[in-house]
């Protein structure tokens, strides 16, 4: 999978990618991110990128040119998805993630300030997605999140598939809870039967737990799972 980024901050891209697990992926060729720039593609001296909206207003509004040909500038692989990253766009979520884990590149436009100038939806045309219904200063954290979670979803990037599998949301269920060592802790047991080694009786208490939890904090989820059983 390649990801590319149009950011003005690439360092915030590349400093977070380059840790953890994303880094060993990288390391081990299952994802490739780059960046680019758009102020390397303006036309002004002064490597400027936004100016005053056009009938007045407050704040700044980033221009179609540096950003088009940022973007041109882009090799496209064949099988490849061109996002941008804003509060109007698609709630991003699980779903959405496994059908971008799909593609072999996925292209980030990330915005600031007041917004793109609206020449970039009508050129480009990407597919808009948001993390949720509240405004970031930039595009760069959605981006980010954009990357981890499509990352986990290919193979080869976490120790097991099976780790993706079964994370929260991934059978429309809050994930269960988990324990480790020591078994007793100021007084809190690990659940007995988790200790035993009988697996189908674990599997039933997990799911248990998951469909419990998710009721008492999803109640959205809960119902919706309910339903299509």
């Amino acid at each position: 999978m390649r990801f590319d980024v149009l950011t003005l901050f690439p360092k915030m891209i590349e400093d977070y990618c380059n840790r953890s697990i994303l880094k060993r992926a990288a390391e081990n060729d299952i994802i490739n991110v780059n960046t680019t720039n758009p102020r390397d593609f303006t036309l002004d001296k002064h490597k400027k990128v936004d100016d005053t909206p056009y009938g007045g207003g407050a704040g700044m509004v980033l221009m179609a040119q540096p950003y088009v040909d940022a973007y041109e500038n882009i090799e496209k692989l064949d099988n490849s998805l061109t996002i941008m990253l804003t509060p109007q766009g698609e709630v991003f979520d699980d779903k959405m993630s496994n059908e971008f884990a799909k593609y072999d590149q996925i292209i980030m436009l990330c915005g600031h300030y007041e917004g793109f100038d609206e020449r970039i939806r009508e050129i480009i045309k990407p597919k808009e997605v948001s993390i949720g219904d509240f405004v970031l200063t930039g595009g760069e954290l959605p981006a980010l999140c954009v990357i981890d979670s499509v990352s986990r979803k290919i193979e080869g990037t976490l120790g097991k598939i099976e780790s993706a599998d079964e994370d929260s949301f991934s059978n429309g269920l809050l994930e269960y809870p988990h324990y480790t060592k020591p078994r007793n802790f100021r007084g809190l047991e690990v659940p007995e039967v988790l200790l035993n080694g009988n697996h189908s009786k674990i599997e039933k208490f997990r799911f248990e737990q998951s469909l419990s939890r998710t009721k008492l904090r999803r109640k959205d989820l809960y119902e919706k799972f309910m339903d299509k059983k």
